[in-house]
């Protein structure tokens, strides 16, 4: 177990704290240990935002699959420019990636579900996995209306896995919460929102969804499956 404290410990020190003042804490607490990732939708600029304006010491990390949108590469470069803050990224390996391409084809994700999981894992997961060595707090933009499989999630859990405490800032917050705060503090986002794409992944991946669909409708669209993760969170 992570150090000496134990999980219903470090949900009572962060109960009722605001965003900004649950970060400091954790970074208090685990001094070098604690890690953002972000994949540049708006939650996770919301994150960096409440990060970068109040120099809160989390390191802000992304995970480059190789297949991101443009738009996602452009929000990138604002949000370093606007903040003056170093996000480290991570790509996968590309032995891997070549090995997989070189078998299967550059769209083996569409063939079937265990190929989609494959490029996941190679792509995201085990970059991911690098980022976190060593982390004893990792701190994601999920929020509980993004999914059913999201809706139960606590906003402090622990992974066993991984060995590290989870913690969602905006878990409670709503789509229209997250908006709005971008819209009043000037933050960069991706314009891909303004196009109906509300859950942004790598650009093979991702759709444009209709008004009222799942807010997941537009990833992995072919995949009837109505819990779909690429299993950075969700096993």
């Amino acid at each position: 177990m992570i150090n000496k404290m134990n999980i219903t410990e470090l949900k009572e020190l962060l109960g009722g704290k605001s965003v900004e003042d649950s970060l400091k804490t954790l970074t208090s607490l685990f001094t070098g240990q604690t890690l953002f990732t972000s994949s540049f939708g708006i939650e996770d600029q919301v994150i960096t935002h409440f990060i970068c304006v109040n120099k809160i010491p989390v390191e802000i990390v992304t995970i480059d699959t190789g297949r991101l949108f443009p738009e996602t590469y452009d929000v990138f470069n604002r949000t370093i420019k606007k903040y003056g803050q170093t996000i480290r990224v991570y790509f996968p390996d590309h032995k891997l990636v070549e090995a997989m391409v070189t078998e299967k084809g550059p769209f083996s994700f569409y063939y079937s579900k265990e190929n989609r999981l494959e490029c996941c894992r190679i792509r995201k997961v085990l970059p991911l996995n690098r980022a976190l060595e060593g982390k004893k707090v990792w701190i994601s933009g999920i929020r509980a209306d993004q999914s059913d499989s999201r809706s139960n999630l606590e906003q402090l859990e622990y992974d066993k896995e991984r060995d590290i405490f989870k913690y969602y800032p905006l878990l409670t917050w709503s789509y229209e919460d997250v908006r709005n705060y971008i819209r009043e503090n000037n933050i960069p986002y991706n314009v891909l929102h303004d196009r109906n794409y509300i859950s942004i992944g790598c650009q093979p991946c991702t759709r444009a969804v209709n008004p009222g669909d799942d807010f997941r409708a537009g990833r992995w669209w072919w995949e009837s499956d109505s819990q779909k993760e690429c299993g950075l969170h969700l096993k």
